[in-house]
């Protein structure tokens, strides 16, 4: 079983950073790829970042490639979204994955989720 815990959401203006981290249960953590992704309301859930199971390779989505930065430690069992510059678009509930398969922006490539955690930007 394997269980992720998101945390590190919150309220912040237009421009402002946010640090995310997730939480992950099992022994063999670093043998999967991680993701991020996100859902705004009434919206469909959209890939924002993935990362190697050594945190050798990541993978942004366009929306969000500059501005934010994903790492993990691998010590700690545990992957962070740093989330720099952020807009009024970012607002979302923010959610890590553990990838399985070959997809890497689909969320059919991941098998294990968290419950989320929310972010919101104001303007």
């Amino acid at each position: 079983q394997v269980q992720l815990v998101e945390s590190g959401g919150g309220l912040v203006q237009a421009g402002g950073s946010l640090r995310l981290s997730c939480a992950a249960s099992g022994r063999t953590f670093s043998s999967y790829d991680m993701g991020w992704f996100r859902q705004a309301p009434g919206k469909e859930r959209e890939f924002v970042a993935a990362i190697s199971g050594s945190g050798g390779i990541t993978y942004y989505a366009d929306s969000v490639k500059g501005r934010f930065t994903i790492s993990r430690d691998n010590a700690k069992n545990t992957v962070y979204l740093q989330m720099n510059s952020l807009k009024p678009e970012d607002t979302a509930v923010y959610y890590c994955a553990r990838r399985t398969s070959w997809a890497v922006t689909s969320d059919t490539g991941y098998d294990y989720w968290g419950q989320g955690t929310q972010v919101t930007v104001s303007s």
